[in-house]
């Protein structure tokens, strides 16, 4: 049985509790620093997600990305990345865990000029002002 490692807010943590029953295999763990953060998200299967930022450091590492949302500023994460725009739609929120489980999510690339190498570029384009 898989694990689902949950970082939630204490007080989002103690209104999920109220619902019931949770899964066995839920795992609802306090926010963490980001280097534990990246750490869980390198490890993970996938990453289901409302943030932003989630969706750039899945698409970096190359873990899919199921995320939960209308439209993102991201658009990259989508269209070469690992990620994949959701909303809340249940039955698309079905049929895209069915496809990873099948091992069919698109495998993605990391965008041009996500290379590490951003503060070199403005660090070349201020010295030449």
């Amino acid at each position: 049985e898989r694990k689902i490692i949950f970082p939630v807010h204490p007080r989002t943590k103690s209104k999920m509790e109220r619902m019931g029953q949770l899964p066995a295999n839920l795992i609802l763990v306090e926010p963490m620093r980001y280097l534990e953060f990246i750490y869980m998200i390198k490890h993970a299967s996938a990453v289901v997600t409302d943030s932003g930022g989630i969706q750039e450091e899945t698409t970096f590492l190359r873990i899919p990305c199921l995320t939960l949302r209308e439209n993102t500023e991201r658009p990259e994460t989508v269209s070469i990345g690992t990620n994949e725009l959701l909303g809340f739609d249940k039955p698309a929120i079905e049929k895209a865990f069915e496809k990873l489980l099948a091992g069919n999510w698109k495998q993605g690339t990391i965008p041009e000029k996500w290379d590490g190498k951003t503060s070199d570029r403005i660090v070349e384009i201020l010295a030449s002002l």
